[in-house]
């Protein structure tokens, strides 16, 4: 399997995933609570092992690759922590007013949340288009460079 093919799969599994992530937004609009927490929490289960199969991955590659990992990492617990804790928050407040500048607060981390993926869907293209690029132009000069070595010889 070549890095193209690899880049290619990935790409087709990040789509599975985003078709999901959107059947789960259109079901939980008409969820009970009980049932958007039951899916929350479920969800929550699933990034964290996404996190964890990105933790191994991610523990052989390049230490700079590894300091931005662990940023994100860093950054993804705390909005997990965050959310969790409004989750909680929300039950034991019934006063409407804090719920609807909670409701907005939260719709803003969604919005929020779906920038930095469109960010990232972005710079993870520029990423593989440069990799492919950057393998393209390693051929070519090895090509080149046996070509000029079978000249000489």
């Amino acid at each position: 399997m070549t890095q193209h093919d690899n880049f290619t799969s990935r790409l087709i599994d990040l789509q599975r995933r985003v078709a999901t992530a959107e059947e789960a937004v259109q079901a939980a609009a008409y969820e009970t609570e009980a049932q958007l927490t039951q899916r929350i929490n479920s969800a929550q289960s699933n990034l964290d092992a996404s996190v964890e199969a990105a933790r191994q991955e991610i523990s052989e590659a390049k230490d700079s690759l590894r300091s931005k990992w662990s940023q994100f990492k860093g950054e993804a617990a705390s909005k997990r922590v965050e959310a969790k804790a409004k989750m909680e928050k929300r039950a034991l407040h019934m006063d409407a007013k804090v719920a609807e500048t909670d409701a907005d607060w939260a719709e803003t981390d969604a919005a929020d949340a779906l920038d930095f993926a469109d960010w990232a869907v972005g710079n993870a293209q520029l990423a593989i288009l440069d990799a492919i690029h950057a393998r393209a132009h390693a051929d070519t000069l090895r090509a080149a460079d046996a070509k000029l070595q079978t000249a000489h010889a």
